[in-house]
């Protein structure tokens, strides 16, 4: 994959991949930049998130699963020092829907994981993930079901 990204003045960029989609990279005033878009880091964060969500929605709706709203969450802690990587990091799933079965979610979260996500393949080697998940009902919004999806250890 190739990615080019310019550069528009101060700390502001603009960069496209093969989508052609741009995407506008910036930093905030006390760092030199115009607060005009997302930091590096939200980029990550934004791409491992969107990289498990596509694959569990896809997963669950090939599932016959009756969602009706999705959302992911991350949360990651970095580091005080520079570089300031992020050392912690917690991917929190939210499914609403109808009779949503949680085996179903769990394998969907299984998949991603171990099979299909490569932004979490890389990002696991770097940092810890967890990866929790709720199940709602569509209706009243009631929590149902929640868990922790527990990676598989790798034979040594």
């Amino acid at each position: 994959m190739d990615v080019t990204l310019n550069w528009r003045g101060r700390m502001t960029f603009e960069g496209a991949g093969p989508s052609g989609f741009e995407q506008r990279l910036d930093t905030d005033p006390s760092a030199g930049g115009d607060n005009s878009g997302a930091r590096p880091m939200e980029m990550i964060a934004i791409g491992l998130a969107g990289c498990t969500a596509m694959d569990v929605i896809s997963i669950l709706l090939k599932k016959q699963q009756s969602v009706t709203d999705f959302q992911v969450k991350f949360h990651g802690e970095r580091a005080n020092e520079h570089p300031k990587v992020f050392t912690t990091s917690v991917i929190e799933y939210y499914i609403y829907g109808t009779n949503v079965d949680e085996a179903a979610v769990v394998r969907a979260i299984e998949l991603s994981v171990e099979k299909y996500c490569p932004a979490l393949a890389m990002l696991s080697k770097a940092f810890p993930i967890r990866l929790t998940y709720k199940i709602f009902d569509a209706t009243s919004r009631a929590l149902l079901n929640e868990g922790e999806y527990m990676q598989k250890q790798q034979a040594a």
